[in-house]
């Protein structure tokens, strides 16, 4: 739902699966987060999908 979010506002983004990357499972854990989906957005995190996060994360971003 994430990816679908961030799609319909015309944004790129940078995918990683944790299933798969260990890399990006490695990243995750380092930030003191075990569940998905996280969208790093400028300094932060959000967890799950939730569009009025996701979109305050945006408008900090951008300011």
């Amino acid at each position: 739902m994430v990816k679908v979010y961030l799609s319909r506002k015309g944004l790129e983004f940078t995918e990683k699966n944790v299933s798969e990357d260990d890399t990006a499972r490695d990243e995750l854990l380092a930030m003191g987060l075990r569940s998905t989906p996280v969208t790093v957005i400028g300094s932060e995190n959000v967890v799950g999908y939730s569009p009025p996060k996701l979109e305050a994360a945006l408008k900090a971003a951008s300011a």
